[in-house]
């Protein structure tokens, strides 16, 4: 299959290429600046920007398959009025038309959890109208929700040391908010499955892994790995949501009202969609495992810094 990965540079990007190229396909990772990507000998680059339809019209054409990874951090505020809708929708109704117009047959959505256009913050709404575009196509479709991914190279470790400080810290609402994180390498595999078997065209999964953590739990975690621990203090999420809002406006806090509100909201699935790629939840990696550390290796942690 030739198959276009549009976000193919970034973190799950060049995973995504890594397994499919590994398992035969003709692959091309699509960035505004693929140059410096890590990608294995065999994945042709190519420049184009989503939000600009000329720019990736003519890449596009030609392939069998599409899989649509660009997105934004929902971690972070982006700095430009709009971008959500330009990134999300803009970009998401440009890949989806240059690939009806190229003649490709399948279209694999990676999507987020939560995603819904009536939900609470700008990247879970634009995420969800996202879809609905991808719905109406008439493309053989499917669209993967995962929960938060972890992996080398992601965010959302580095998020938590951004938001919080060794030691002590404060978190908002002290930290209970929920996530289910999935492993990069549980993940990657079957969006590769969900592209290569028409069993998955026209279903929308909700992927997660093994393990619930709370924001607290994966502070700790992150510390626990350095070889530290860190006391979390609550603070009220009215407060938070005041203080994030009030220095949105700053270039230099990457923070702002949509973080604030995602706060609120656990990142959790009802029911773990893996089962339909022939995976059972045990089968996972938990955060703890890649981290290398456990509950004995947190408590040890912190007995050491009392």
């Amino acid at each position: 299959m030739n198959v276009l990965v549009a976000g193919g540079t970034g973190f799950i990007g060049t995973n995504l290429c890594t397994e499919l190229h590994e398992r035969g396909h003709d692959v091309t990772a699509l960035a505004r600046d693929p140059s410096g990507a890590a990608l294995p000998e065999g994945v042709e680059r190519a420049a184009g920007d989503v939000s600009s339809y000329d720019s990736i019209a003519d890449t596009v054409a030609g392939h069998d398959a599409v899989v649509n990874l660009v997105s934004l951090s929902p971690l972070y505020q982006p700095r430009d009025e709009g971008a959500h809708e330009t990134v999300h929708l803009g970009g998401t109704e440009n890949l989806v038309r240059a690939a009806e117009d190229g003649d490709a047959d399948r279209f694999v959505q990676m999507s987020a959890l939560g995603a819904d256009p009536d939900a609470d913050t700008e990247f879970l709404r634009t995420k969800g109208a996202a879809e609905a575009i991808v719905t109406d196509s008439h493309l053989a479709w499917t669209i993967v929700r995962p929960s938060v991914v972890f992996g080398d190279g992601a965010e959302f470790l580095e998020f938590t040391k951004q938001l919080t400080t060794p030691y002590v810290t404060g978190l908002p609402g002290g930290g209970k908010t929920r996530f289910q994180p999935v492993w990069v390498g549980d993940l990657v595999p079957m969006l590769a499955d969900a592209l290569e078997d028409h069993t998955h065209v026209g279903e929308t999964y909700e992927i997660a892994g093994p393990q619930i953590v709370t924001l607290a739990d994966a502070t700790e975690m992150a510390y626990a790995a350095d070889g530290h621990s860190v006391k979390i203090l609550s603070i009220p999420m009215s407060l938070a949501k005041l203080g994030l809002s009030a220095v949105e406006p700053l270039p230099f806090v990457p923070f702002g009202a949509d973080q604030a509100r995602s706060l609120e909201m656990n990142n959790t699935v009802v029911t773990n969609d893996v089962t339909a790629f022939d995976v059972s939840e045990d089968e996972l990696t938990t955060l703890g495992a890649y981290l290398g550390v456990d509950a004995a290796d947190r408590r040890t942690a912190k007995r050491r810094s009392a």
